[in-house]
């Protein structure tokens, strides 16, 4: 028995003291929480305390990466390993550092339990230089002395509350505000519009609007929710997205930090669109931090009369909103493996059609939209439509929110009308003649100068909100290479083009960065991009070619520079492959391992 391992009596105690309504992902959180991890003995329990199938709990569990079943620390470190906010710095790697400096082995927790650290995808903090989460907390701006001295604290076992406050003030750098950052917070001044003009007039302002999703894909808004609301069922839902997943993307941490009360409005606007009672805030785990805050709105919003029974004095409508925190799981953001989520499952995205417009949470009709589109819907409603089609172009009105980082001087957060020019954009932030801006995250494209003159609309380049400039000192491959293994890491394994796909992909770019990858390895790349492209179950599949598909459109030179025409080595090492035979049958000596001659003879 592991004696770290909390016992049954405290675990069953915290489990007592829970509600059995509490959301899976929630106990799951509290449990972690309090006791560090979630006991392998408490599955059981858990299962019984909420009506589900043991097997249901544990697939949750083993599904998200912020969940353990083995002790961690008293102080859990997540370093981020995007290429923005993580632990490769000028003056070598933090992570390590850290690991060196508190004596701690990988991702083990040190012996007397008091630490663990590990890495994780992407936390959100791009604008804020390398950053960490301990117990759950931003930690920003990262460097050896900074680590010197947090190590010092654990080993004094300070309690984080007491570190430097500095550390944790996460500044919300609105860089360039527009349409929608330069107007005011809203306080049931749209609703009060839409129950005058009710769900006829909301749906004809935003149709008139010409309002898009802002998630990327660009879907009318008032056509979701009117397809949403024509679907005949005896419960409408509405979810707002707020797993925003994409390395170098912090525009929603901004939004649900200063501008919560309008967020919360464009939910209410689509409930009594859709006559629908309740919705949810899928809040991702990374951001955990900001629950409090969204909370004491919620709150806030109730006492006002703009949450709950009788809104407004309306005794036909009632509405509320609940927030269910996420715990690690890129895949979340994708809408139909989010309900599944929300429903307390794996979040593996579902086989569409039907569209959850029809049957979404629980199988009743829910119009799914991410923070920034309920964010424009409210304005839209308090200003109307013509003073958001006013801006933008003709097939994209409004403005558009970027997080933009990297190799700028100025990284934060834009508002830019629909329209503009990259070159603009890179002016704005202080980009000195960069090699290439990464637009829309890893699942984006990698864009050269040639193409700074395109603009930023939903006819040219659509981003979900993430703009990475990428400085002449950066390595292009590094780049690619990191997010071919962000994708190898975040797949969910429900299908074999994108699980094994993106495994394939990561350990071409891999061999490609080694030296070794050759004209032979391209074209195999290359069809492995193809297959995941074509038959993969969802965009994540779909988009795990595009780093090396942009390094082939617009960086052509470089890719020839780092292939191999004349030899080639094999990417698939038979002899490394014959490990796990060797343990089952407890051999370790030359005859059990293929030798040398014979594997140079098949290279």
């Amino acid at each position: 028995m592991n004696p770290l391992l909390p016992d049954m009596q405290q675990t069953l105690a915290l489990l007592d003291n829970m509600q059995p309504d509490t959301h899976l992902l929630h106990v799951l959180h509290a449990l972690q929480e309090a006791l560090q991890c979630i006991p392998p003995a408490a599955v059981p329990a858990i299962a019984g305390k909420l009506g589900l199938p043991i097997s249901q709990v544990q697939a949750v569990i083993e599904f998200h990466a912020f969940f353990h079943q083995s002790p961690r620390g008293q102080y859990r470190i997540l370093f981020s390993n995007c290429p923005q906010c993580g632990f490769q710095v000028a003056g070598g790697n933090l992570l390590q550092h850290l690991r060196s400096l508190l004596h701690v082995k990988g991702d083990a927790t040190r012996e007397d339990g008091r630490v663990s650290i590990a890495e994780t995808s992407f936390i959100g903090m791009c604008d804020h230089g390398p950053s960490l989460l301990v117990n759950g907390l931003p930690v920003s701006g990262m460097d050896m002395e900074k680590l010197d001295l947090l190590a010092i604290l654990i080993e004094r076992q300070t309690p984080v509350s007491s570190w430097p406050a500095e550390w944790m003030r996460i500044s919300e750098r609105i860089r360039l505000p527009g349409l929608l950052l330069q107007a005011a917070q809203l306080k049931g001044e749209a609703v009060q519009t839409g129950l005058r003009l009710g769900a006829a007039g909301i749906l004809h302002e935003l149709q008139q609007s010409g309002l898009r999703g802002r998630g990327g894909a660009g879907f009318g808004t008032a056509q979701k929710w009117l397809m949403t609301r024509d679907a005949q069922a005896a419960k409408h839902y509405v979810v707002c997205n707020a797993d925003e997943g994409e390395p170098g993307t912090f525009k929603d941490r901004a939004l649900l930090h200063l501008h919560a009360d309008t967020l919360f409005e464009g939910m209410t606007l689509s409930a009594l669109c859709l006559n629908a009672q309740h919705g949810f805030l899928y809040l991702r785990g990374e951001y955990r931090y900001l629950l409090p805050h969204l909370l004491d709105v919620l709150a806030q919003r109730r006492q006002q009369g703009l949450l709950g029974k009788n809104i407004l004095g309306h005794a036909d409508f009632a509405f509320d909103i609940e927030i269910v925190v996420g715990a690690g799981a890129y895949i979340c953001g994708e809408e139909s493996a989010l309900i599944e989520s929300l429903e307390g499952k794996r979040g593996i995205p579902r086989v569409r059609p039907p569209f959850p417009v029809t049957h979404g949470y629980l199988g009743y009709p829910t119009a799914v939209n991410n923070v920034e589109t309920f964010l424009a819907a409210a304005q839209i409603l308090r200003h109307g439509s013509e003073w958001f089609r006013n801006c933008g172009t003709a097939q994209s009105s409004g403005s558009k929110l970027l997080s933009i980082s990297g190799d700028c001087a100025r990284p934060g957060i834009y508002e830019y009308p629909y329209g503009t020019r990259l070159a603009q954009i890179l002016q704005d932030c202080g980009a000195d003649q960069p090699q290439a801006v990464q637009l829309g995250g890893a699942a984006g494209t990698l864009l050269d100068p040639g193409q700074f003159s395109r603009t930023l609309s939903f006819e040219d380049l659509s981003s979900s909100g993430s703009l990475m400039v990428i400085g002449q000192q950066r390595n292009l491959l590094a780049l690619a290479q990191n997010f071919a293994h962000f994708f190898a890491h975040e797949s969910c394994g429900f299908c074999t083009p994108c699980r094994v796909g993106s495994k394939l992909l990561s350990q071409y770019l891999d061999k490609l960065a080694a030296g070794h990858a050759t004209c032979i390895d391209m074209e195999l790349a290359l069809q492995v991009c193809n297959t995941a492209s074509l038959y993969s179950h969802c965009g994540l599949g779909k988009s795990i070619g595009n780093p090396l598909l942009s390094l082939q459109q617009y960086f052509p030179q470089l890719m020839a520079q780092c292939l191999q025409p004349d030899s080639y080595t094999p990417q698939f090492d038979l002899d490394a492959a014959l490990f796990e035979a060797r343990r089952i049958t407890q051999r370790d000596d030359a005859a059990a391992h293929l030798a040398n001659d014979y594997r140079h003879a098949h290279s």
